[in-house]
Order: C-alpha cells, then structure tokens, then sequence
C-alpha cells in the first residue's frame, strides 16, 4: 500500500538539475505539482502553502528533509509529510535527463513502510572504563559528573590520589556477556581502592572470579576487541588510547547512552520449521555459522536468538533455507514491493533498463551523494536500493530484482562489509540464473574504494534488455526463487547447483536402504514421507531444505544430498524414492513390514540362535502384530495369560446362596 500523495514539490536546486513535472506527477497520481527553483530559501512560501492544507505533501529534497519537519511543525500543518532525495541519486548526472530514475525513486517514497517491532531498552547510565592509566582515569572523571562509573585498571598508577566521583580498583577482565543496558562481567584479580590511610591510595587483596553488572562498558586498553563484530554491539565502545580524539569520541557517545532507547527486533524467528536438528540429530546450522555477534545459540532442536546482541545484518535471514528466521526491519516482503514499484514506475516513464544498485546507509549511501555533488553521479539507468545491511542480501533477492525487471543488480559492498555470506548467496544466484541459460554477470557485487571508482564500475555500455518481462514477485523466498528461475529458464529443466545450497533432491541407496524410515520421522518439512498401505519412502523436492538430518539419521548412510533446482511441475508432488513388497502375515494374510527385511532376519535367527531353535518363536516374526499378540497369549506357560479366568458369577449363584443352610 502507499501514500497518497495530494501534493507534490519538486526542486530543481537552484537549476542545478533537469525535473520533469509531468513524469514526477503521473508516476504517483499526484493531486498537485508544483515546480520551484529554491523551495528551501525563497519559496519557502511554496511549502508553508501545501503543508497548511489537509492530505500529504511530498517534497522531493532530501538534503532540507529537518527543514521541511520544523517548518510543519511550526505551522500546526494538519496533513503528513514526505520528503524524498532525487536530487543527489538522480537528478546530479552526467547523463543529464534522468526523469524516468526520477519517476521511479518518488514512486517508492510514497510507499507505506510497516512498522518494525521494538522493544525498549533501558540503561540507568552505569559504565565500566577498561584501561590502563591516565586515559582511563580522565574519560572516568570527565563522565562522573553524568554517569555511575567504575574504571577498572591493569595496574595501579603511580602517586595516585583517591577520587570521590567514581570507584576505582583494579584487576583484569577476564569475561563479558551482553549489550547495552545489561552487560555482565567477571573480573579476575580484582582489588577495590582503599580509601582510606595517608600517601598514595592503595588496594585490597585482589580476587579472582569478582562478578558485576553495568549497561555500558568504554574499552581504553588498547588491546583487542571483548566481542566479535564489536562495532555492533551496542553500548560497547572501543578507542585506541593512543588516539585522544578518538578516545574523547568514545567517551562522549558514552554519556549519551544513558534512558529509554527503542531496540528493534530485527529478526522475526519460527521454532516449528527450524532444521537446525531432530532428535539430537544434526541438521541445519547456517545462522550459526554466519552470525558476525554471536547472537545466535543452538536451543533444543532449534536456536536462540538474543534480540540485545542481535545487530540486524539480517545474514541469519539471508541463509536461512525453511524462513525460520526472517528479516523484519521490515519484512522481506516490503523490499520485493519497492523493487515492483521502482522498476515498474520506471518503466512506466519511459524507461526501458534499468540497473539496480542495493547499497547500506552509511558507506554506500555517503558514497553515492559526494559522486553526486563532485563527480559524475550515478548515471540514469542505475537506480539506487537503499537497505540496512548489505550482508542481509540473499540469492532470493538478487533474483527477485531481476524478476521484478531490471536488467542488471550489483551489490555495492563496503569496508566494513563481512563478504562471506553476499559472495555464497550471489554464487548461488549466479548458479540458477547460469543454469537458466543466462548470463550470470548481470549479477555482480562491486567494493569501490572511493566515489570515482564507483563512476568507473556503473558508466560505460548500456545495460542490455532485462532477461524476463516482470513478474509479480511476492510470497516466500523459496517461492520467489522459483518462481524468477522458471522465467529465466522457459522450460522445465534441472540445474546443479554448488554445494550445500537449500535446494535439492534426496538420494537413496536402494541396496542399503531397509525401509526402516527413520528419516521420514525427523524430516522437519515433510519433504519424505511414508506410505500407509505399503512400504515406501516418498519425496516432495520442493519442500527439501538440504538440511541434512535425514543423512544423519539414517542408520545404513543410505542417504546422499543432490544440491539442485528442480523447475518441473513433477518437483512439486510427492515421488517414490524407494519401495519393497511388504510380508504377508502367515496366519492372516494381512501385508505388513518389508518382506526382504523380514526373510534376512528369520535368516539370521532360525536354528542358530538359540531363543529360535526347536520353538515357534520364529513363527511370531512372520506374523503381523495382531496375530502375534494372540499368538503369544495363547502359548502354553505364556505369562499373560495368568490362570484361568474365574467363571462369571451370575444372579442365579447369589440366590443359590441365600437358599443354602446357615
């Protein structure tokens, strides 16, 4: 769903850019376009105008967005504002006229973002200080007169003079859990400071294992990191020692991390279709492996995600074959409307294709606007895809841009960007569009080291035609996937695809398999399946996640993975991997077990085994479980039967009784 939009005003920012009102207006069946020259200076009666009035106005300036917020706000303007950029992604260009890049960027600032789930955090401004010496003690003093502070030193400073701002010991960190607000830490060789006594402040006897708890903790030690992915563990803040400025820095962002901060549940997590294992049997362990803060801890047969810790790269959503952890700031299924949306109001004015560029907010986005205002820009064909993260970018969603019509997507990663997981999801994505017969560089991922770089990675040959005409891409990831590949391919062909992708077939040994169908019992999906009637294992190829539990169940290792992308319709239904004839019960007739199984292990007992020499014990394997029951009842000595049942007393015995002589 979207805005929408009863009012409209563009800048040209002082004729610095080429607008076209017209393509603006009908890619958003706007009410009113007004064109201005200097919307932010002398027409700002321009907006005072179109906020005072009932309905939403966007105002395409992103640079003057606070501006515009102060001034509704001033006024007590009755409607909502908007404010978009398509000054620095689209309208500073070398190629000059970029109305369709225009059209398409306004088009996906009317959308409606959903809300994201939050929570609230509260820190009561408690801070640890690690350190070493004079460092520590000045950033201790300058955040006592705002915050709680311990400063833990490695060792005691010479001719040290006792402080009442804030508490003091020493010792050595020797373990912390946690993130902002409730960080947990044990100390070894703690020792406060004695506050008492004449000449330099002393310590007590130190102690190993000391426990505490504080909501900040400001590292000054100069060593390495407490945590993986520090820089995204909130509340936690490093600075080389040696630095002043950047210690001054850290210490400043920690006194400013004291109240009531909303934390967003980034990720959305469904225990009841996570593979991660069944009966203690291992399965699935991708968001494990890929988490860059640890966030993420094995939990019975599934896993825990700590929303605290958790930093939003969206990775653990990126590689998770059965959704059990989903994206949600916001849900993935906002991206693929903003794709639909760009590339069809694209398309729509004019344009025929487009480039996708997905960058992250800070280093891809700082990227984009100085290439905008020094250099060439972004040229009109490639339309910017601002996301949190790029490391949340899976295989699903390099292919859902292509689904959705653009010719090309790059994915635009930064210095500070963990590449393993958007390298494996883009070779996975580079596979299906490969195997469709197409040609897998329109997927790429570009690490420019500065803006002009950039410029010479997106200018140059137009793109060539998109590789489909545009699909409704909605539903899951699978689904999407899917569905893009079936287009890609025109045909129902199967793919190979690398090693350990969420995709792919069941194999199974017929030599070895006994049928005992113990994989069908842990598959978590459904995938296998039995048949009642008769002795099968059953496969639907969809639904396998490749998770790998049945090949860990199975007790004869009669069972291999097939990575692959099956587009035929037969991938959907359910297909016979292995059958047997069943064994026919010697007294009833009824089918029942496998008739090999049951002929090998009569076998193996009959006459060599002594339970199974000279008795009819081996008459009771080869019956089904009914016969067997009554079979065992009925033998002579058998322990359930107990004795004779006695007789059933009837009305006649009782009357018989009372007529009996006392």
């Amino acid at each position: 769903m979207g805005h929408k939009i009863d009012h409209l005003l563009i800048c040209d920012c002082a004729g610095s850019m080429k607008l076209d009102e017209t393509s603006a207006g009908a890619a958003l069946k706007a009410g009113k376009v007004t064109r201005c020259t200097a919307l932010c200076e002398g027409q700002v009666g321009r907006a005072e105008t179109a906020l005072a009035q009932e309905g939403t106005t966007l105002i395409a300036c992103g640079q003057q967005a606070r501006f515009f917020e102060d001034l509704l706000e001033d006024i007590g303007g009755p409607g909502d504002l908007i404010c978009a950029d398509i000054r620095d992604r689209a309208g500073w260009s070398a190629d000059g006229k970029a109305f369709a890049k225009q059209a398409a960027l306004l088009a996906e600032a009317a959308l409606e973002r959903p809300a994201t789930p939050a929570r609230d955090v509260v820190s009561e401004g408690t801070v640890m200080i690690l350190g070493r010496g004079a460092e520590a003690l000045e950033a201790a003093a300058l955040l006592s007169d705002r915050l709680a502070v311990t400063c833990l030193l490695a060792e005691a400073p010479d001719d040290l003079m006792p402080d009442d701002r804030y508490d003091l010991a020493l010792g050595r960190l020797a373990a912390a859990t946690g993130a902002l607000g409730r960080f947990a830490v044990t100390v070894d060789g703690y020792a406060p400071m004695n506050r008492a006594g004449r000449g330099a402040a002393g310590f007590a006897d130190p102690v190993d294992g000391a426990q505490s708890a504080c909501d900040i903790i400001l590292d000054l030690r100069g060593e390495g990191p407490l945590f993986p992915a520090d820089h995204k563990r909130e509340g936690y803040l490093r600075a080389d020692p040696g630095d002043p400025a950047a210690a001054a820095r850290a210490a400043f962002a920690a006194g400013e991390l004291q109240g009531t901060f909303e934390k967003p549940l980034y990720i959305r997590y469904d225990a009841a279709i996570c593979a991660h294992s069944r009966a203690s049997q291992p399965g699935c362990d991708k968001c494990l492996n890929v988490c860059p803060t640890a966030a993420i801890a094995p939990e019975g047969d599934g896993v825990a995600i700590d929303p605290d810790i958790c930093a939003g790269c969206g990775a653990c959503a990126a590689v998770c074959p059965s959704g059990a952890a989903s994206y949600d700031d916001p849900e993935v299924g906002f991206l693929f409307t903003r794709l639909r949306t760009l590339a069809a109001a694209y398309r729509a004015a004019g344009g025929a294709a487009p480039r996708l560029l997905f960058h992250d907010a800070e280093f891809g986005a700082e990227m984009i606007r100085l290439s905008a205002r020094f250099g060439r820009g972004l040229p009109a064909d490639v339309i910017p895809c601002e996301i949190p993260n790029t490391e949340g970018v899976g295989h699903t969603e390099l292919l859902a841009a292509l689904g959705a019509g653009f010719a090309e997507v790059r994915l635009l990663a930064g210095p500070r960007t963990d590449a393993t997981v958007p390298e494996r999801e883009l070779a996975l994505a580079r596979a299906i569009v490969e195997g469709a017969g197409a040609d897998p560089a329109v997927l790429e991922m570009i690490a420019p080291g500065d803006p002009d770089a950039l410029e010479e990675m997106l200018y140059g040959d137009a793109a060539e035609p998109p590789l489909t005409e545009p699909l409704l891409v909605q539903g899951g990831r699978r689904e999407v996937t899917r569905l893009v590949a079936a287009a890609l391919a025109g045909d129902d062909r199967t793919m190979a695809l690398p090693e350990a992708a969420p995709y792919g077939a069941v194999v199974i040994d017929a030599q070895a398999c006994t049928l005992c169908l113990a994989c069908v019992s842990l598959c978590p999906v459904g995938a296998l399946g039995d048949n009642p009637d008769k002795p099968q294992v059953r496969f639907q190829e969809t639904a396998c996640l490749q998770c790998g539990i049945c090949a860990a169940t199975c007790p004869e290792d009669a069972i291999t993975l097939e990575p692959r992308l099956n587009l035929s319709n037969e991938a959907m239904r359910h297909r016979v991997l292995h059958e047997e004839e069943p064994f026919e019960c010697i007294e009833c007739g009824k089918p029942f077990g496998v008739k090999s199984t049951i002929e090998r292990v009569v076998e193996k007992l009959e006459g060599k085994h002594w339970m199974y020499t000279g008795s009819d014990n081996v008459r009771l394997i080869q019956m089904c479980d009914d016969c067997r029951i009554s079979a065992q009842y009925h033998q002579e000595g058998s322990p359930f039967r107990m004795g004779e049942r006695p007789r059933v007393r009837t009305t006649e015995d009782y009357l018989k009784d009372r007529k009996k002589p006392n």
